[in-house]
């Protein structure tokens, strides 16, 4: 911040009608320090975020990663990430003695990061949706449908007394 000087000062104490003796205003740094401030991941978890209905997940420099390039596909995926889920990637905390990100996540947002976790299996490392695995029990397991849809060659059959699905059977 920088100080007032003399006639800033004058001007001022003209327009609240009394003497104004000091006066501060914020630099361009100092707002961008405040705008910065707000927005940078908190130590601690705002109250409220954790809770009955949210979980502590603790990611690996590596699962985060993955996760944030998730999230940063939202718009062009056709599995998007949970509700809020961008936001809680945003403000998560770093505890830098072991490496971890803190998230407080929802069943709804831990599912979808074990579907970011297993697009990034798909595509590279299986290391990451492992480790959620096994740390959380928490993984994605796409049925045969999903994995190669009707026109990829899934068996797709009819109940008994109703047409077979157009393009079914061979066809």
């Amino acid at each position: 911040m920088e100080l007032a000087c003399r006639e800033d000062r004058a001007e001022l104490s003209v327009l609240e009608g009394r003497p104004v003796r000091w006066a501060a205003r914020l630099t361009p740094y100092g707002h961008d320090i405040l705008t910065y401030g707000q927005s940078r991941p908190r130590a601690e978890p705002p109250p409220g975020e954790a809770g009955p209905d949210r979980q502590l997940v603790e990611l690996i420099p590596s699962q985060m990663a993955a996760l944030r390039v998730f999230v940063g596909l939202t718009g062009q995926l056709r599995v998007p990430p949970a509700d809020r889920l961008a936001e809680q990637v945003r403000t998560a905390s770093c505890d830098h003695g072991i490496k971890r990100w803190r998230l407080h996540l929802t069943q709804e947002q831990m599912d979808s990061v074990a579907y970011a976790l297993w697009l990034h299996r798909m595509t590279g490392s299986a290391a990451e949706a492992n480790r959620l695995a096994r740390e959380y029990g928490v993984a994605h397991t796409p049925s045969p449908a999903e994995r190669y849809g009707p026109a990829l060659g899934a068996v797709v059959t009819a109940a008994p007394g109703k047409a077979a699905p157009r393009g079914a059977g061979g066809e």
